[in-house]
Parts: C-alpha cells; structure tokens; sequence
C-alpha cells in the first residue's frame, strides 16, 4: 500500500463515522497532523510508518475526535443529500443507480411554476425523466413511489450507513458495519 492510498476513517467522539455519504476520511498527512496536535485518539493503525528526522510513527488507519461534532438540525438542500434522501434510487421505476446516471425530477416542472424545494425533486433516471417530460404527474400517469419530503439529518445519515461499500480496510469494518446481521455460526 502506498502512502497515498492511505486514507484515514474519521470518527465522532461517539465512535461513528462524522459522515457516511461522502464518508469521513483524511489523508495520512491530516491525520498525522490531528494526532500531533492533540485533536483525535488513534483507534486503530497501518502496518506502514511514516518517519520524520525525529519521530517515526505508524499511520492512523482510524481516529476519534475527541470532541463531539454534532449533526446539523436541518440538513443541506444539496445533490448529495437528495440522493441519500431517496438511496440513490429512480423513484419511477425503483432501480438504483450511480449518481453520475441520476437526475432530478421536478413534480411540478419549472416551466410551470415549480420551484427547487425537498418537496418537489426526486432522483430519477435518464429514462423516466425523459419518460415524464415537462408534464405534471396527473398528465403522464406516472407516481413517485415515495412522496419526497424534508429529511431530517439524522434519516440522511442512516441512509449512508445503509450504503453498500467497497471492500474497505479491515481496521474500518468494525466502525462501518454496525447494522450487519451477525452469523450465528
């Protein structure tokens, strides 16, 4: 493993990652810097060190911070949080997709009167966007099949929890994975 592909998990003081989506991470020269000056625990630690004339260290894997960031009380009218809303789904045909194959649909399109709000965008794909046009749902006879509402932070976050993750470090697992059935082997 490279230096640079050495990025390090960032936890809440709670022992939670700070964000899912996109999830908490540093670079090794962050981290470094958090546990030099004090700000982080480390958890858990690369094989690999990192040296410098007068101190020689392994890198941070995993950190705590050791004060509590909390949850923002409203969450960010923003792309990403609207893709956890609705957990990267198309809410016309039901199939999940990557962000860059989502856009966005207006209930109430913009050429009539409909604004960007929580309340009147769903993530839709190429095809049922295209499908439903600039037309209201009455006329295209197409239905969400979940009425978008305002998220609150805390279903944000548990939507990027629930995410499928790409075969992270094993030192993160224990971190990331809180809601996996345990085999009863």
């Amino acid at each position: 493993m490279s230096l640079d592909d050495s990025q390090t998990l960032v936890l809440n003081a709670d022992y939670r990652p700070v964000s899912y989506f996109p999830l908490s991470l540093w670079s090794w020269q962050d981290a470094v810097q958090a546990v030099f000056g004090d700000r982080v625990d480390v958890v858990a630690e690369y094989d690999q060190p990192v040296r410098s004339p007068s101190t020689r260290m392994k890198l941070p894997s995993v950190v705590a911070l050791r004060s509590y960031i909390a949850l923002p009380r409203r969450p960010a009218f923003s792309r990403s949080n609207l893709f956890l809303r609705d957990r990267f789904r198309c809410q016309y045909c039901g199939q999940r997709f990557k962000s860059e194959e989502l856009t966005f649909d207006h209930l109430v399109p913009r050429s009539r009167g409909g604004c960007a709000t929580w309340t009147n965008i769903v993530t839709a794909c190429m095809t049922c966007n295209v499908a439903k046009g600039s037309r209201t749902l009455a006329e295209c006879g197409m239905r969400p099949r979940t009425m978008p509402v305002v998220p609150t932070a805390r279903q944000l976050y548990e939507s990027g929890r629930a995410l499928p993750r790409r075969s992270p470090h094993a030192t993160w697992r224990d971190y990331l994975y809180w809601n996996v059935e345990l085999d009863p082997a």
